[in-house]
């Protein structure tokens, strides 16, 4: 998967950040910084929101290192999923700003879930995409975005057309996760950001 980090370097930094090593945070920035601030993009098409979310992840992993368990999954989804989980709370807070000023009806409670769900479903399959091995990711390109198809998705990449169709169909599974799961280990607890 793309940028993804050996388990001893995610315990590693999980480690640093524990001893409050300042340098440790800025290297997770500068590893994770255009994921999380893409995803809350991707969740709340709103650059000022995206700054302001990606700072709140930052902040939250700074203050609360031990909330990452290696033993769940990689450091990078585990970002993956706060920044989710943020960009998702500060989605609903502003369609509830924008709303009436009456009480939520349980169909405005609907219509705000809803958008939250799509939003996170954008965002998880964006996740997968950039996440996906390059191959498989060259493939769906060239099919979906190229309008190639299999036979001519195989001969610009030089692989078998079995093959081409094989990363295809691994390609397509992968991103059909995105409405069947959530993002990964979200944040709780006190000292949440807001």
């Amino acid at each position: 998967m793309a940028n993804e980090t050996p388990p001893r370097w995610d315990r590693r930094m999980q480690q640093r950040l524990a001893r409050g090593e300042e340098a440790a945070l800025g290297e997770l920035y500068d590893r994770f910084a255009s994921l999380v601030h893409s995803l809350s993009h991707r969740v709340l098409d709103d650059e000022t929101a995206a700054d302001r979310t990606t700072r709140d992840v930052f902040a939250y992993i700074w203050e609360n290192p031990h909330a990452y368990d290696p033993k769940k999954g990689p450091m990078r989804s585990w970002i993956a999923g706060v920044t989710q989980e943020l960009a998702a709370g500060r989605l609903r807070r502003r369609h509830r700003e924008e709303g009436p000023r009456t009480p939520d009806s349980p169909e405005r409670q609907e219509q705000i879930e809803e958008k939250v769900r799509a939003a996170s479903t954008a965002a998880r399959a964006d996740y997968i995409v950039t996440s996906m091995p390059s191959s498989l990711r060259a493939a769906l390109e060239l099919t979906y975005f190229q309008r190639r198809d299999y036979r001519q998705a195989a001969r610009q990449l030089g692989v078998t057309e079995d093959e081409a169709r094989r990363r295809l169909r691994l390609g397509l599974q992968l991103l059909s996760s995105a409405t069947s799961r959530p993002m990964p280990a979200q944040p709780s607890g006190p000292g949440r950001p807001r």
